[in-house]
């Protein structure tokens, strides 16, 4: 029967597993439940942010069960433990392996040190080394560690100053901890109490030595042999009622009769405290967060510095004032504890194979990332509408762009459209006032009047290019352009036919001659031109061009252009342009030694290979080209190959023209022909 067990009162730390009243029923635990201690600690250490940080704990079930919780939420944070060194609880003496140990732990690259512990197992931290060891780090330690403040109990202090081996001769542990404490590690061996310093006290000793303020578990042995006393006045006045015990008897009650009254007992201490064994009724401790201050004229102290208190909301849970910290007297900060430098923005953390996630390197953002925090595991792409800047640590506006007439390349191929469209009509403007003339009259005047007509619209409808595109312009401008220049061509094309056929027909009367009429070649181009204007007809009706925002060829720069929507529509009205420009380049080549004094053949020949040569050209470009420099190629292409055909078929009739009037005489031109003529036949 639990009832007739001996009664067992911990004054220790609060065990959970000792809370199982299944195995343990008459063990009754007076410390506060104590499993928030380690996410205290942790959100210390994240206060501060380190994030390497080593732990010195007991090498037993309470220490294993620290590590574990720590380690978990610990985790959580990306915080890494360095190391994990573990104390025997049964060396609690100094020894040279002990001191070894001592000397690693301090001389390690860690700068934070957790300590897990009681008094007595951790008390090889307090004789193993000097002080100024210790000054270098942060050392974070447990409440138990002798370090914390409770109420204070009244009397408590003048009672300490009283005490000394003197006036308790037979407290043979007393006696052993005040030798120890004011004559340091010498051995007791035969020394008399007066060479101990009897009339020394208590309140002399430095901080790390005694704490004259009453420790956790001084407190709760307080409250211990408060509540035994409680249950034993109680269970003396219930006996007294019931006339158990007679006047001048002794009364011994039972262990085994506390239980029932153990478990109900509930009382304030003198400290003002609530006092109750029930462990269903035990609440979560409440943190102090101290720091220890050691002054160099020997003085110590105990200053709080914050609070944890683990069932506040999150936020008000952990109050911690920075400014009032001191951390030595070598710092004016709070030190680094991490593994590898921070990562700045700009970087993002790259992991070393094989080590803890705190050791790392940095790597600078790939191409069109960035990262904008300290530490980033993954840089991050801009949105579409802005782009890295150079330190890649932020996204920048990007700029719109397009080929505007502003911009000294765009006014530079306008003014050069214009120039050319303005001498194409002057050229014209010539041609029609010497019509008459043989020069003029010769391969059929309407022709090269259409001809220099879709070279000046040529030239003009470059100008559609150039600003920004619109849902008129994009859908005007590549169709304008294939059906100006398949008239051209098939005019030229045309004009190289009838050069051919002229040489064919001589005979008189010859029913061949109805080819060389201008109505004939004036068919030709229009349904050349038809059949241009059906292809574009249907690529509008598919699928038409319209303005769209590129936003990916340029990493800093968002390109307004024209989306050319089927793309096999504008290859097939270039193609069909460069099929009539293949004819008419090989007809006039064909027809080149044709003896005449206007034969046109040799001109059309030579302009028809620059314009062939340009559009290739341009072709092979517009495949590797992005952004507004497709424009520019498109452009370049139109004026090169339009300049070409002018250049080569109308300038030098116009020099003979202006220049040489007198050779432009039927004459002239008979006697040249007629000698040309002689010449071929010998």
């Amino acid at each position: 029967d639990p009832c007739f067990l001996p009664i067992q009162i911990s004054y220790g730390l609060f065990d959970s597993n000792l809370s199982d009243k299944a195995q343990f029923p008459s063990l009754y635990q007076l410390a506060q439940r104590d499993s928030s201690l380690h996410r205290g600690m942790v959100q210390l250490i994240v206060q501060f942010e380190w994030v390497w940080v080593g732990l010195v704990t007991t090498d037993d079930m309470r220490g294993e069960e620290f590590l574990w919780n720590l380690r978990g939420d610990m985790i959580k944070h990306d915080i890494c433990l360095a190391y994990t060194e573990k104390i025997p609880v049964s060396e609690r003496r100094y020894t040279e392996s002990q001191d070894m140990f001592m000397t690693r732990i301090v001389q390690s690259s860690v700068r934070v040190i957790i300590i897990y512990g009681d008094t007595d197992s951790l008390m090889i931290l307090r004789f193993s080394q000097p002080l100024y060891f210790f000054l270098w780090k942060v050392w974070i330690t447990t409440s138990y560690w002798d370090i914390t403040m409770r109420p204070m109990i009244p009397g408590f202090k003048p009672f300490l100053r009283t005490v000394n081996p003197a006036k308790y001769p037979e407290d043979i542990l007393l006696k052993e901890f005040w030798c120890s404490a004011f004559k340091g590690k010498e051995k007791l061996g035969n020394q008399e109490q007066n060479e101990c310093l009897p009339n020394a006290s208590l309140e002399m000793l430095s901080l790390r030595f005694f704490d004259m303020t009453m420790s956790g578990f001084s407190y709760t042995i307080y409250n211990a042999v408060h509540a035994v006393a409680w249950v034993l006045h109680e269970m003396f006045l219930v006996a007294s009622e019931r006339n158990s015990v007679r006047y001048g008897e002794s009364w011994a009650p039972q262990p085994w009769q506390l239980h029932s009254f153990l478990k109900k007992i509930h009382f304030n201490n003198s400290a003002g405290d609530q006092v109750f064994l029930d462990d269903t009724r035990s609440s979560e401790a409440h943190y102090n967060i101290l720091e220890y201050l050691f002054f160099i004229n020997e003085t110590e102290i105990l200053v709080k510095v914050g609070q944890f208190i683990p069932n506040a909301p999150y936020g008000p849970d952990f109050t911690i004032c920075k400014e009032a910290i001191v951390w030595g007297w070598f710092e004016s900060k709070a030190p680094h504890a991490v593994c590898s430098e921070s990562c700045g923005p700009g970087f993002r953390k790259t992991p070393r194979e094989g080590e803890l996630i705190c050791c790392f390197d940095c790597s600078p953002c790939p191409e069109g990332e960035i990262s904008n925090q300290m530490n980033m595991k993954h840089c991050m792409k801009c949105p579409e509408h802005e782009h890295p800047n150079k330190e890649r640590d932020r996204c920048l506006p990007k700029a719109i762009t397009f080929l505007d007439i502003k911009e000294p390349l765009g006014m530079t191929l306008a003014c050069v459209a214009l120039f050319f469209s303005v001498l194409t009509a002057l050229i014209l403007g010539v041609f029609v006032k010497f019509r008459d003339t043989p020069i003029v009259k010769a391969n059929n005047r309407t022709l090269s009047y259409t001809l220099l007509i879709s070279l000046t619209l040529c030239f003009l409808c470059s100008l559609l290019f150039i600003g920004r595109p619109t849902a008129a312009t994009c859908l005007f401008r590549q169709t304008t352009f294939g059906l100006v220049f398949t008239v051209a061509i098939s005019s030229i094309l045309a004009k190289t036919i009838l050069v051919v056929l002229a040489f064919r027909v001589t005979i008189p009367g010859s029913r061949g001659k109805i080819w060389l009429q201008p109505r004939v070649s004036n068919c030709f181009v229009f349904l050349s031109s038809g059949i241009q204007a059906t292809l574009c007809g249907i690529w509008l009706g598919i699928s038409p061009p319209f303005p769209d925002i590129d936003t990916h060829s340029q990493p800093d720069q968002i390109i307004i252009e024209c989306n050319e929507g089927a793309v096999l529509g504008f290859y097939c009205v270039l193609g069909y342009i460069g099929l009539l420009a293949l004819g008419s380049f090989t007809v006039a080549f064909l027809a080149r030694s044709l003896p005449d004094t206007f034969n046109e053949a040799r001109f059309i020949t030579f302009s028809m290979l620059v314009f062939c040569s340009v559009w290739v050209s341009f072709l092979s470009t517009y495949q590797s080209t992005k952004g507004k420099a497709v424009v520019v190629v498109e452009i370049f292409s139109i004026l090169a190959s339009g300049a070409g055909l002018l250049s080569c078929i109308f300038i030098p009739k116009c020099w003979v023209i202006l220049l040489r009037s007198n050779e432009n005489t039927q004459k002239c031109i008979r006697n040249k022909s007629e000698g040309k003529r002689g010449k071929h036949s010998v």
